[in-house]
Formats: structure tokens, sequence, C-alpha cells
């Protein structure tokens, strides 16, 4: 899995939980080294797409394995503490080992509950919700991504790789769909590096979205079709608010967007989809077993959901993979409302203790626009 080879391979000490020691290894790395990938012949259930990689930092060809074919891939560059990353920039992804190429950025409002904030600027929560603590929100970058299609076999730490989905345009009011390897990246997520090939990234739309000029840094720049496919789909895309919560070294970080809205037997239902990420921030190793839902509609309604795991899955979460991110989807007959719950967690000697999910508002856009019927240039 590349999540894991690379972090074994480099992450171990680069990555941000031992952020003390990034400078010093990506400077070596910078003069030094080369990252490489070890092609192997598998496909991917999700995506259907053949061909895979496994991604490790090798500092000689003694370490390359018997009747294993190493192709180099690029140079890492220095991460960036200020400023943000520009369309075209190459990237490997700190937590999930993937290759990927931004598209263009999002500012996002981050309300971490782990701060406490002064009184003024704050975000207060609904009732019940964990005592009703107002949150201060501050401004962070996010990124739009494409994910390379040969390395979605080996995210096995994710539900899936399809962050991005829209409504469906036609009678049935719950069919959606998906843009597969289209991905929100947060700037603390992204390694930067640089190619010399002139498609070092597969995807079906990398191609239509960007074009190769050497003349520039990076030197992918976004096309018309890119700009267009932005602007006509920015309600559907934006990512505005991002909540985070740790409890007992879990941290939760729920992003959620707003679909459209659609009639169904003479009702409007209104649609959210929510990504969630769960990381250890700690040495033990733990498992989430259950989940349970907190739903309020402003039309007055209070849903409860329990149930195993989340998304049919009861992922563990170590030092070696501490991070697991899915998402998922909610609708309600009324334009806003709020979730919040928590997640039962169970330690090796079998006790369990719950993790707060932070809560976070469902709000509708307020312009009267339909969501798209498709992907269209």
């Amino acid at each position: 899995m590349a999540a894991c080879a690379l972090r074994r391979g480099l992450l171990s000490t680069v990555s941000k939980y031992n952020k003390k020691h990034a400078h010093r290894i990506l400077s070596v790395v910078d003069s030094n080294c080369v990252f490489e990938v070890n092609r192997l012949p598998l496909q991917c259930r999700a995506c259907g797409l053949a061909g895979g990689v496994q991604t490790r930092r090798f500092m000689s060809s003694r370490n390359r394995p018997e009747g294993k074919i190493l192709e180099t891939v690029g140079v890492f560059e220095a991460v960036k503490q200020h400023g943000k990353y520009e369309t075209g920039q190459l990237f490997l992804h700190s937590v999930f080992g993937y290759r990927g190429i931004v598209l263009f950025p999002w500012h996002a409002r981050l309300y971490d509950r782990d701060i406490t904030p002064p009184i003024s600027d704050s975000k207060r929560e609904p009732p019940g919700a964990h005592g009703s603590k107002e949150v201060k929100g501050k401004t962070h970058t996010y990124y739009q991504v494409l994910i390379d299609t040969r390395d979605c076999p080996h995210i096995s730490q994710r539900s899936q790789t399809e962050a991005v989905t829209f409504l469906a345009n036609h009678d049935d009011s719950r069919a959606l769909y998906a843009i597969p390897g289209l991905d929100y990246v947060s700037h603390e997520d992204i390694l930067p590096y640089n190619s010399t090939e002139q498609a070092p990234i597969q995807h079906e739309l990398f191609e239509r979205f960007l074009m190769y000029n050497p003349a520039k840094t990076p030197p992918f720049i976004a096309r018309d079709t890119l700009k267009a496919w932005q602007e006509k789909n920015h309600p559907w895309l934006e990512l505005s608010d991002v909540h985070r919560e740790t409890t007992e070294n879990i941290r939760v970080t729920v992003i959620p967007f707003y679909m459209g809205m659609r009639e169904a037997q003479n009702s409007h239902v209104y649609w959210w989809r929510y990504c969630i990420r769960l990381e250890n921030m700690g040495n033990e190793v733990v498992q989430l077993r259950e989940r349970h839902w907190r739903i309020f509609s402003l039309s007055g309604t209070l849903e409860t959901v329990r149930g195993r795991g989340v998304v049919g899955r009861e992922p563990v979460l170590s030092k070696e993979q501490p991070a697991f991110q899915y998402s998922s989807h909610v609708s309600l007959q009324a334009p806003s409302g709020h979730m919040w719950g928590t997640f039962r967690i169970e330690r090796t000697d079998g006790s369990h203790f719950d993790v707060r999910i932070p809560p976070f508002s469902l709000e509708s856009n307020k312009d009267d626009k339909a969501p798209p019927a498709g992907y269209t240039f």
C-alpha cells in the first residue's frame, strides 16, 4: 500500500506527526535523493483501472528488491510554511501516500474545538451539542486535486477515492454520481515534488484541465476548461467550513458540503455530503466499533442514528496507519440543520471510550441555481 510504504520509508520522520524533523529530512531529500515507485500489475476494484504503485524512498540501487523495476518519478521540494501552492503543483499526500496535482485552492474557516477562543469571532453551536461551546474560526487553505489513478488500489485507509459526489439530474431524488479521483487536501498534507515528465499524473481529466508549459513553475497551467468547470460548479464544490475536535488522542475532522435540493412527493429534499477523517495522534492501537449520530432539522425533527462501524468498516488506527477517511450523505426536508455525535472506540485490552464528533451546520446555498447535470467541457 502506498501510504504504508511511504510512511515506512520516509514519513516515519517527515510526516506531520513528527514535524520537528521535517525540515532536516526534506533538506537532505532536496539535495541528494529521489523517490521512486515499484509498479505492480494490480487492478483497482473501485475505479476499474489497471496498474498500481507502491511508493518507497531508496537511497541507492542496493536497496532495490530483486525482480522489481524501479522508476524515478520526481524530486521532493521544500514544504511551504507560508503562502499557498499554485495550480499544477505535484505532490505526495502525507497521510494516504498517493500522487496528485493541485487544481486550485479553497479558503475555508477551520473551527478547532481543541483551541480555546476569545469571546469574539466565535461560532455558537446547536443546543445540546457538547455543552454549546463557542468556537473561533480561522482561515485555512485546502486544495482541489486530482489523484493519480495508478495509486487507487493502495489507498486502503479510505472508504473511497471519490471525495466529490453530485446529485443526478433526473426524477430519482436519491441518485448520486461521483467524479473518481477528485479530492480535497489540506495544506499541511501536501509534500511537494517536481518531475521532468510532461504527463506525470494519470487521470482522465489531467489533459483536459492542465497544459504543460516548461517556462512556468510549476510547469503545468490551467486550461480554459478548468477555469470554466470551476466557475460553473463552484456552488457544489466550494469548501467553506471545517470542524475539528480531539478526544483522548483521536482527532475527528468533518467537512460538510451542500449538494442541492430535489423535489420528492410534493416536498423539497435538501442534500449534503460530509467527509470525515479520524486520526490517531497517540501510540495506542485502537479500533472504531460504533457510531452514534444526532441529526437536527430546522423543521423541528431530531433523529438518532446508531450502528456498527462506518460505511461497512471498523477501521483500526495504529502508529503505522493512523488515519481513516470516508464520505457519506444526509438529506433533510428543511434548508438547514445540524449534526453531531460520537464514535465508540475500542482499545486492545477490550475497554471502550467515546470520541466526540464536532457539531457542524448543514446550510443550503442562498442562490437558486440547480445542481449540475454532469461534468461537461
